[in-house]
């Protein structure tokens, strides 16, 4: 038996970072992990191509997201971009990310406070009172503890708890939503996943695998091909090595992990494409299986580039570190079970506002993040689906478990549609949920309180403090970040609706205007601070520190 005060299942980004946030808070942390490894999307699902948004190297994203960032760069002697993959800002191979969530979590290890066991899925849950008390691992351990995040990969102990959640498309009747499927819910229409696998090229080698069994279907019904259609309406023409007819540039740095050209030693690159995306079965509903065919059709799609697309000395790097023979230990999870919740994010809450840089407010926020909605095909929906956002945030409501009374969603199973969801999946959205989860367990084992109560306002005041205070933003303010002394008072009055709508900057030492000023005052009395009679100074800076209680630099 193992007890702790904060039990996290589920060692993806969401649960590393939940532990991390737990731990760094002071509380006694278990992180459970199905897998060999941590680290989800960047190691066992071979995902390690970063899917963010524009303003990443500079803001919208957290002070742990960013020290992640910086070890996998310092992994590499500082390198930008050790993969240069044109995909992403930050493209690594998957050692170099394992390596990192090491180096984060290791203090905390060391000092008694974080215990991580790998292998160990949830497979049961004992519960009293509408409470989990302890839940059973697979390997036969149990784990108390006052607070249980779900940081799982598919939502397991949503499922396991008793909570309520749902999967697949919501159906358009249920919140007029144009990316959701037409009519009631089609909870069988759960997105694709992908396993990835990773090549070298050896010019003049043959390097062919077998033709898999269903072959044939799955080149003619994918369909195999380099070219893709684009968000924009359009169909993308890439080649292999050279730049495509449409000025694309090349399909083999698209997810390169590997750049020989700086690094020395051999390109690696990932294959991550609308070819391999297996969307036959779901992987909730029928995981082991969906997780062997999909792993099936990769091997269909190497095959094809190697045979039909005419390179046969693409090898499959069956060495590789962090995967099993050159492909993804483990599929690629696009769609989790979500938690059911009164009022789930929808993508209406995500869509862009006319005369806004941000989508629309949510007082409750724990968190920002920002990518657009993505649906890759669905089971029994072969389409792909896309629609743009705006930088949005996470609400706490989306996070607290309706039952069991102290549960709480970490990763991409928070309470929205599968519309939004698609939003929030990649990879720092996903850190952001997990970091608000964690630190939100923390506060309530601190105070001896529910999750329920959270959203209480002097609860939610303290725990969008205790966010703030280790540098994750509320809300989108880019100019003022985590080491800026006004970085809480921002953050907090940004987060109460104090913004100026036509940027993410709040230029803090502009003079006041008229309109600064009343959205400053409203902001103040929705945190129960009235400012009316309050001097708030000639600068947006000046105001927010008299209105937040805090000195400026």
């Amino acid at each position: 038996m193992r007890t702790a005060d904060v039990v996290i299942v589920g060692g993806g980004l969401g649960g590393v970072a939940a532990a991390l946030a737990a731990a760094e808070a002071g509380r006694s942390v278990v992180l459970t992990c199905a897998e060999e490894s941590l680290g989800g999307q960047i190691t066992t699902q071979l995902v390690p191509a970063l899917d963010e948004h524009p303003h990443v190297e500079t803001g919208g994203v957290s002070a742990s997201y960013r020290r992640l960032r910086d070890l996998i760069r310092a992994g590499y002697g500082g390198l930008a971009n050790p993969g240069g993959g044109w995909v992403s800002r930050l493209c690594f191979e998957p050692q170099a990310g394992a390596r990192a969530i090491e180096q984060l979590l290791a203090p905390h290890v060391a000092a008694g406070r974080l215990t991580v066991l790998t292998d160990a899925a949830p497979a049961a849950v004992r519960g009293h009172a509408g409470l989990i008390e302890a839940v059973t691992l697979s390997d036969g351990q149990e784990v108390e503890g006052e607070v249980f995040c779900d940081a799982t990969e598919l939502g397991d102990l949503l499922a396991l708890a008793g909570a309520p959640w749902v999967c697949g498309s919501e159906g358009g009747d249920a919140h007029g939503e144009s990316l959701a499927v037409e009519g009631g819910p089609r909870p069988e229409a759960v997105q694709s996943c992908t396993v990835g696998f990773l090549v070298e090229h050896l010019p003049g080698e043959d390097h062919t695998v077998a033709r898999p069994p269903g072959y044939e279907r799955w080149r003619d019904c994918q369909p195999f091909a380099l070219d893709i259609a684009g968000w924009d309406g359009r169909t993308h023409r890439y080649r292999m090595f050279d730049e495509g007819p449409d000025g694309s540039p090349p399909f083999w740095t698209y997810r390169r992990l590997r750049d020989a050209s700086v690094l020395g030693g051999r390109d690696l690159a990932l294959i991550n494409w609308v070819g391999n995306d297996y969307a036959d079965r779901s992987l909730i509903h029928e995981p082991e299986r969906a997780a062997a065919e999909a792993r099936l059709l990769s091997l269909a799609f190497l095959h094809w580039l190697q045979a039909e697309a005419g390179f046969p000395g693409l090898r499959l790097v069956t060495e590789a570190p962090g995967t099993s023979h050159g492909m993804a230990a483990h599929p690629y999870v696009r769609e989790s079970r979500r938690l059911a919740v009164p009022t789930p994010v929808t993508e209406h809450a995500l869509r862009p506002v006319p005369g806004q840089a941000r989508a629309a407010a949510m007082p409750d926020s724990v968190g920002v993040a920002w990518y657009h909605m993505d649906l890759h095909p669905r089971v029994g929906h072969p389409d792909v689906h896309y629609a743009p956002s705006a930088p949005f945030q996470i609400p706490l409501s989306a996070l607290v478990a309706p039952r069991p009374g102290n549960l709480l969603a970490a990763a991409k199973n928070l309470g929205a549609t599968q519309a939004a969801a698609a939003a929030y999946r990649v990879h720092h959205g996903e850190w952001a949920v997990g970091e608000a989860s964690g630190t939100a367990a923390a506060h309530c084992v601190r105070r001896s309180i529910p999750p329920a109560r959270l959203g209480e306002p002097a609860e939610l005041a303290a725990l969008q403090a205790a966010l703030v205070a280790r540098g994750a933003p509320i809300a989108w303010v880019l100019d003022v970040g985590p080491d800026d002394p006004l970085f809480a008072p921002v953050q907090r009055l940004a987060a109460a609706g104090a913004v100026r709508p036509d940027g993410l900057d709040i230029r803090p030492h502009d003079p006041l205007t008229d309109a600064d000023r009343a959205a400053l005052l409203a902001a103040a009395d929705r945190l129960g601070r009235p400012g009316s009679g309050a001097d708030l100074g000639d600068t947006w800076a000046r105001a927010a520190t008299a209105l937040a209680g805090k000195e400026a630099a």
